[in-house]
């Protein structure tokens, strides 16, 4: 089986990812990618770099996990999540989940779905430095009781 999580310090190239997830499958009908970046505001605060910090194995262990429910609820055909860690900047890309299936309603719902998993569950540990240079420790894992619910987690 192909590899599905990376966690990375480096930037990803997205056409590069989706080429990869979709190569020899003639039965892929539809990609779905959600990119996330970071902002350049975080609850009303500026924000002038974001740090992420992972428990290497645990993260993958998780989020493979995850990509296993997803083929479970949905008839895809593909997943990969690649998620950054280490000190990003606003506009750096952070995070790309990207699904294939046979039909677009397969790929766009199990694309959020893992999204969903991931702002809520995946053990990131974030760390925002504000423009004054001030930092503090932020729940990565954002309480987003409404898209568990939505998915019965």
């Amino acid at each position: 089986m192909p590899q599905r999580v990376f966690i990375q310090s480096a930037d990803f190239d997205l056409s590069h990812e989706v080429a990869t997830l979709r190569a020899d499958d003639g039965g892929v009908g539809a990609v779905c990618v959600f990119v996330g970046t970071v902002r350049d505001r975080n609850a009303g605060s500026q924000v002038s770099a974001m740090e992420l910090e992972h428990d290497p194995g645990m993260t993958e262990q998780s989020i493979e996990a995850m990509i296993d429910a997803a083929y479970q609820r949905f008839d895809i055909r593909a997943a990969r999540v690649i998620h950054r860690i280490g000190l990003l900047q606003p506009q750096d890309q952070i995070v790309m989940v990207a699904v294939t299936s046979a039909h677009r309603g397969q790929s766009f719902e199990a694309c959020e779905f893992l999204m969903d998993y991931l702002k809520t569950r995946a053990p990131f540990w974030k760390k925002e430095t504000a423009a004054d240079g001030q930092q503090r420790w932020v729940d990565a894992r954002e309480a987003d009781e409404t898209a568990l619910q939505r998915w019965g987690v």
